[in-house]
């Protein structure tokens, strides 16, 4: 699949998302941990950062990427108007640049993702496309460089199976559920445990609470 055209479409429909948010849901709670929607959104002005970019993050190094990449967001985020950052998802839609050190399936992922960690917390529904879907979930489960985030071995050893389009992958006792659902686990959104069922969903579940 080449990703580009599926990119194109999520930043629009990102941006599309947060037109429509009232001004207090931008200081909202997000899905991550610590993070707020404006966060969320400013950080997805972030998706074309080049090598030279690269070392200005290494300059603010909080100790770890994670907190690194999250103080990058808030700087962004206190820097950028609403507007700003909406006007800048829209502008950059087209954008076939990304950042260093990933591929372009890493953005793709990046903008399913995180639409999700912003309109789950807002009762919002974000639909995701299954196709796209399935590629970033393998892709998060098959990472090497970059490193894999920590939740992939949550569900190793699990056979996952979606049940809105052919897709499956790993050995193991089964988990099913929509391709969406499957992908947020992998990524650490225990928030969609509740759409997974099948033998392995119990397992999943408890080591979800421990991970």
């Amino acid at each position: 699949m080449n990703p580009w055209p599926e990119i194109h479409r999520q930043r629009l429909a990102v941006a599309d998302l947060l037109d429509d948010l009232k001004p207090a849901d931008w200081d909202h709670p997000s899905l991550c941990d610590g993070w707020t929607v404006r966060d969320v959104a400013a950080h997805l002005t972030l998706q074309q950062l080049r090598l030279r970019d690269v070392f200005g993050l290494v300059r603010h190094w909080k100790g770890g990427m994670h907190p690194t990449i999250q103080a990058a967001a808030r700087r962004q985020a206190a820097a950028l108007t609403p507007a700003q950052i909406v006007a800048d998802i829209r502008d950059t839609a087209a954008a076939r640049r990304y950042n260093f050190g990933v591929t372009p399936v890493e953005t793709l992922i990046d903008l399913l993702v995180h639409s999700q960690d912003i309109a789950i917390p807002l009762g919002r529904t974000h639909p995701m496309p299954p196709e796209a879907a399935a590629v970033a979930t393998r892709r998060v489960l098959t990472m090497r460089i970059p490193p894999p985030p920590p939740s992939v071995r949550v569900v190793a050893g699990l056979h996952l199976t979606a049940t809105d389009i052919g897709w499956s992958y790993g050995d193991g006792p089964e988990v099913r559920g929509p391709i969406a659902a499957l992908l947020l686990v992998s990524t650490g959104r225990t928030v969609a445990l509740p759409q997974l069922t099948g033998p392995g969903a119990a397992l999943l579940a408890a080591r979800s609470q421990t991970a």
